[in-house]
């Protein structure tokens, strides 16, 4: 199979013109932009992250997505991720069943517990039942996905007794991945359920995840599913140099982990020699097309990817920026990686 290279935004808010950081309403536009360049650009998938907080501006991914299928033809797009724990099953699924009808069945979803917790206080859950939450929801999700008549029972929401969802998905089904952020419980989960996983890896060397990919070709075996695709998201940024592109990434990308990391108590400061060994050694792949083609296909080797999505955006990164990287990444970085395959 060949490697479907995608792209991942979470719709970060960036900086104008005048360096100043753009209204999140611009933000939104300037991703349905960005997916038409990477539809363009030939790209395989462009994936639309749900957060709830001032720096990241889409919190509904699914309209986002709707506009991106309603102005391109062939790309594949989906979420990344939806955060399951605080949201409803049914709706989801409507939610995706009717970008699945509005894309002619380009619509994917991933389900995942999230990286921020915003949502649960905002929508009235308890960070408490955190696993419950999840587990329980993942559950009545996956009959949704495979029945027509769904009965279900649990305690984080009313129950269903014989069912009916709509609109029903006609054609291909609905590509439903679960994100993994690096626990083996999470890893035995998709496969339990027989879906295919994307391993979030954002920082230290990739090697250090395969232990989690062989879990889960094995816990698909002991589960008696078939093998299922493998998926990886990490950062990236493309350039026409190395020098360039490391020189226009740093800033932004330094000053976006600080302000999460103030935020979950982490110490210090991102250096640049710091930057520099994760852009060669570890999980950001940055650089020249060549540069970011070589780590890519030597990733993809590793883990047997399926697909591979760069999280193009950082921070206050600007749009012009960000064109610049997906037209690379599209007609340059993808038929490298091709070859080098």
């Amino acid at each position: 199979m060949i490697l479907e290279l995608g792209l991942d935004t979470f719709g970060d808010v960036t900086a104008g013109a005048d360096g100043q950081p753009l209204s999140q309403a611009a933000a939104v536009r300037n991703v349905v932009e960005q997916a038409e360049l990477a539809d363009r650009a030939g790209l395989d998938f462009i994936g639309v992250g749900e957060h709830h907080r001032e720096d990241f501006a889409v919190s509904a991914p699914e309209v986002v997505l709707a506009a991106i299928a309603a102005r391109t033809t062939r790309i594949r797009m989906g979420s990344a991720v939806t955060v399951l724990s605080s949201d409803d099953p049914v709706r989801v699924f409507e939610r995706f069943s009717t970008l699945h009808a509005i894309s002619n069945g380009r619509a994917e979803v991933m389900l995942g517990r999230g990286s921020f917790t915003e949502s649960f206080p905002l929508f009235g859950y308890d960070l408490n039942k955190y696993e419950e939450l999840f587990d329980e929801k993942l559950d009545l999700f996956s009959k949704l996905l495979t029945e027509e008549r769904v009965t279900w029972q649990g305690n984080t929401r009313a129950a269903l007794k014989d069912q009916r969802v709509f609109p029903r998905l006609a054609g291909s089904p609905l590509v439903t991945w679960i994100g993994v952020g690096g626990t083996p419980e999470s890893v035995v989960r998709a496969a339990h359920y027989g879906l295919p996983m994307m391993l979030a890896i954002i920082g230290g060397d990739p090697a250090r995840f395969l232990p989690l990919a062989q879990l889960y070709r094995n816990a698909l075996n002991e589960f008696k599913k078939p093998l299922l695709p493998i998926g990886l998201h990490s950062h990236g940024y493309v350039a026409d140099t190395d020098e360039q592109a490391r020189a226009e990434l740093f800033p932004p990308y330094k000053a976006m982990r600080e302000r999460i990391g103030a935020e979950r108590g982490w110490r210090g400061s991102l250096t640049r020699a710091e930057f520099d060994r994760e852009a060669e050694h570890g999980s950001l792949y940055v650089g020249s097309p060549e540069t970011v083609a070589r780590r890519i296909a030597a990733t993809a080797k590793m883990f047997g990817l399926t697909r591979f999505n760069m999280k193009y955006s950082a921070g206050l990164l600007a749009h012009d920026k960000l064109m610049r990287c997906i037209e690379l990444y599209g007609t340059r970085v993808r038929p490298l990686v091709h070859e080098l395959l």
